[in-house]
Order: C-alpha cells, then sequence, then structure tokens
C-alpha cells in the first residue's frame, strides 16, 4: 500500500521547499511539483491532498495560464497559499494589493494583497489585525484558503489542522515503514533471475540505497565502486573496504581514474564538467556490468533535493546534478533509486534505523562529480592534489574542535587566479584555498558557520604551512540563498 500524499504545487512560493519539509516533519509524504503540471499527471499521483503555493516572482498572467483550472474541481482536500488565491478566485473582486509597490518585489504576502470580499461558500477561520479575512474554509468544495505562511513555526497549527482535521491523514510516512516499503516494491517489481549493479561512492545516499536493495534481492546485487580520481584523500580504500568487510556486499573497484581527467581536460564550464563526469560514470557501470549476465538494472544513490534543484518551477536549471541532469538519453540498464524521495536527513535516519556505523551517517556529503566541482575551471591532477591535501587538513582539524556534528558541510574550493605572497624572503605567487563551511537540515537552505577565530587561524597557517602551493586562505560567509552550498 503506497503512502498518503500531499502534492504541492509551485507557483513560485519562496518558502515551497520548507512547506513540503513542513508536512514530512508531520510525518505525511509530500512532493512537489511545478506549475504546469498536467492534470492527468496529479490524478496518476491519486494523491489525498492538494496544496497550491504562490510566490510573487511568478505569479503573472502567462504563468495562471499553465495552472489546469480542472485542479479546483478535483474533489481532493485543497489548500490554497498566498498569490495562489489569484487562481483560485480570479482578477481582484476578492482581492486588492495593499501597497503600492509592485507585487512582486513585496516579500511577506500578508502585507501585500488583502481579502476584500468573502467569496461566496466560504467561512471565516481567522482574520488580520485589520480585520480582514486571513483563513476561509469552503466546506462545499473542502478548499481551504490563506494569506497566512503556514511553513512558519508560529503557524504550523494552520498546516497540521489542513493536513489532519481537513484532508483526515494519517501521519504514516516513518523511518521503518519507509524501509519496509521500499524493501517489498523491490522485491515485488524485480524480475526473478535479474540482476542489478549499484553505483557504490561510500557517501550515505549510495550506501543505503545498495543496502535496501541488498535486503530485496540479496547476492543479485553487484556493488561497483568507480575510482574517477576525484575522491578525498584514502576513500577509495575505506569504501572498498568497509562493504567488503562489514556488509559483505560484492564489490567490484574500478580504477578509472585516467579515463575521465583525460575527457575532463580544457573543461572550464561548471556544467559542462557535471555533464561529462555523470555520462562517463554511467558508460563505466554498464561497461562493467555487461561482463556478468542478467543485469538490467543500476542502483543510484539519488535524493530528492537533487530533482528539486535540478529544475526550479518555472523550468530553468538551477544546478545539473549528475545523477539527474548528466545521464545519456539512450542508457541501457534501468534506474533504481531507492531513496530519491527522501531528503538528506531523512536518509540518514533511515541509516541509523538500518544501523549503519555513526561516522557514515553523519559524513559530510559529498558531491557525486567529487573535487572536480572544486577545482574551479580547468582540472589538473596537480590542482585536484591540491584541494584534496586541504580538505584533509580541514576535515582532520574540525574533528579534532568536536564540530562534525554541528557543520552539514565543509570542504576546501581551488579558485583559478593566484595571489602574491611571501614565503621567508621571497615573493610567492600561488593559489588561495576557499574555506566553505555551513549548516543546514537538507542542503535546500544552508547558513555560513561562524567558526571562533582560533579555528580559522589554525585552518589558515595549516593549509599553507603543509601545502607549498597555496599562499592564502578567505572564507566563504555566503549562505543559500543567494549562493549554493558548492561553488560549482
Amino acid at each position: 500500500m503506497d503512502f498518503q500524499k500531499a502534492l504541492v504545487i509551485d507557483l513560485g512560493g519562496k518558502y515551497t521547499q520548507l512547506l513540503a519539509r513542513q508536512i514530512r516533519e508531520a510525518r505525511v509524504y509530500s512532493e512537489i511539483l511545478p506549475c504546469a503540471v498536467s492534470l492527468e499527471e496529479i490524478k496518476q499521483r491519486e494523491p489525498q491532498a492538494l496544496i497550491i503555493n504562490g510566490g510573487p516572482g511568478i505569479i503573472d498572467d502567462d504563468v495562471l495560464d499553465f495552472l489546469d483550472p480542472g485542479i479546483f474541481k478535483m474533489n481532493v482536500p485543497l489548500m490554497v497559499i498566498g498569490y495562489g488565491l489569484k487562481c483560485l478566485w480570479g482578477g481582484t473582486e476578492f482581492l486588492q494589493l495593499k501597497s503600492d509597490q509592485d507585487e512582486k518585489h513585496i516579500e511577506n504576502v500578508e502585507k501585500a494583497l488583502q481579502i476584500v470580499k468573502e467569496p461566496p461558500g466560504y467561512q471565516v477561520l481567522s482574520r488580520g489585525t485589520d480585520g480582514s479575512p486571513y483563513t476561509l474554509f469552503s466546506p462545499e468544495q473542502n478548499i481551504f484558503a490563506t494569506l497566512v505562511y503556514p511553513e512558519k513555526e508560529d503557524n504550523i497549527e494552520i498546516l497540521h489542522h489542513f493536513l489532519f482535521n481537513i484532508a483526515k491523514l494519517e501521519a504514516t510516512w516513518t523511518p521503518a515503514s519507509f524501509v519496509h516499503q521500499t524493501i517489498d516494491k523491490i522485491k515485488a517489481s524485480f524480475p526473478e533471475g535479474a540482476r542489478a549493479v549499484c553505483g557504490l561512492s561510500g557517501g550515505i545516499d549510495s550506501a543505503v540505497s545498495a543496502l535496501l536493495v541488498y535486503q530485496a534481492i540479496g547476492e543479485r546485487l553487484i556493488c561497483i565502486f568507480v575510482d574517477h580520481g576525484l575522491m578525498r584523500e584514502g576513500e577509495p580504500e575505506q569504501v572498498v573496504r568497509t562493504f567488503r568487510e562489514k556488509y559483505k556486499l560484492n564489490v567490484i573497484s574500478v580504477d578509472a581514474r585516467s579515463e575521465f581527467l583525460n575527457k575532463l581536460k580544457k573543461i572550464v564550464d561548471p556544467e559542462e564538467k557535471r555533464r561529462i563526469i555523470g555520462e562517463h560514470f554511467i558508460k563505466v557501470f554498464e561497461r562493467e556490468a555487461s561482463r556478468f549476465e542478467g543485469v538490467d538494472y543500476l542502483v543510484q544513490g539519488t535524493i530528492y533535493p537533487d530533482i528539486v534543484e535540478s529544475l526550479s518551477p518555472a523550468g530553468e536549471t538551477i544546478k545539473t546534478h549528475h545523477n539527474v541532469g548528466g545521464l545519456p538519453e539512450r542508457m541501457r540498464l534501468k534506474l533504481i533509486e531507492p531513496v530519491r524521495e527522501l531528503f538528506k536527513d531523512e536518509v540518514r535516519q533511515v541509516a541509523e534505523y538500518m544501523d549503519l556505523p555513526t561516522e557514515m551517517v553523519w559524513r559530510p556529503p559529498f558531491p557525486g562529480p567529487g573535487l572536480g566541482v572544486r577545482v574551479l575551471g580547468e582540472i589538473t591532477p596537480e590542482k585536484v592534489n591540491i584541494v584534496r591535501r586541504a580538505n584533509a587538513i580541514i576535515e582532520e582539524e574540525i574533528k579534532n574542535e568536536g564540530l562534525t556534528h554541528e557543520l552539514w558541510q565543509f570542504f576546501a574550493v581551488l579558485p583559478q587566479i593566484s595571489s602574491v605572497g611571501v614565503s621567508g624572503d621571497q615573493r610567492t605567487y600561488a593559489y588561495p584555498i576557499i574555506l566553505r563551511a555551513v549548516t543546514s537540515r537538507d542542503s535546500i537552505t544552508a547558513e555560513w558557520y561562524p567558526f571562533p577565530y582560533k579555528v580559522l587561524d589554525r585552518l589558515s597557517r595549516r593549509i599553507i604551512e603543509e601545502i607549498e602551493e597555496v599562499n592564502r586562505v578567505v572564507y566563504d560567509i555566503t549562505s543559500k540563498p543567494p549562493a549554493t552550498i558548492e561553488w560549482e
């Protein structure tokens, strides 16, 4: 039996990802769909609740045309938030702007819009300080309309009221239920006698994916670890040893370092790097899988932020993730992505439920393209070695300081510039290293971490003293948004 679903249709709401997260925090499964989603696709997903989340940056006449009006006639409990009310009621008969400013630049919808007339059939549930309606409900249409941001902590009871009192959903989305249902689904859909290969990287996403599939099909799973030459220090040896010895998985190790570095010569565009690495990754898997009979499936550790970030609601790419936008169009192997529905912290919850080692559960996320997106510009063996050594120093110091659990990600970036410095009485012209460290729950948003000055001082001194090609260290204090966590 599938989980009950609450589908969030994104009309450009600033906090759409947070809204989806808050629904999952309430133990209800949620997915985000773009505004141009077809009515047929929505019906195929069989949702038990729908939420339309509107934002000022995208709500204009053209975008309103994308939303199928049949959504309002599906007889499924529906919550309409903020600027989405313009889709529900149309025109300005019931709504008006409270400010002379361009509405697209007003961040708080409660300050921008006002419900000036109560639509027929709606009951007013709450009013603002000026007496105008803030939340309304139509029992006949089963539509809940609000100008309040229900994803904010102060308003979370509004979201819960819709989910559990109006839509009457059940809080069944838990790590345990996810694990058991996922294993059962893989067992039921996997052909008898077929085999699968898993792209094992050692990260938590691919580790959980491998173990879920292994519990479903056993020794018919073959794990392939590809060393593309862009891994962290000592990582290839550690990954292979751990999964062979501790979990007894069949792990094939492939040394493809020279292949990837040759493919990446003279490539400077980050999107092209990601596509090259993603496509060649699949080709290596297919090549290795062809050595085994009956292999038709590829297991990947794709997670939900990969899907959300690879395509915005307006159809514009934010960042192509190697396991989403980098796949070749004619890939022979069929995909199995056991954790594609999960945010990163949910993957960790599942990992803890499956009793993975703590050091693996809390290991900092590492991008699929590896150090390839932490060497800005052209990738060379020398540059990869520099950023790898700097990264190792950063990880060691943060671990010694006891900050590992406080941080979401921490790493070194090597930019494609050099700067003047002094070593002894000699002038130097060497690379700077950019230190990046952020806190986050799921990588959708992130805040830079305020290190104590003594930690920054020690990091800077060690990196410069131990890596002769570096003469400067700078700290990135940009949050996400406006920046992404990675530099490429």
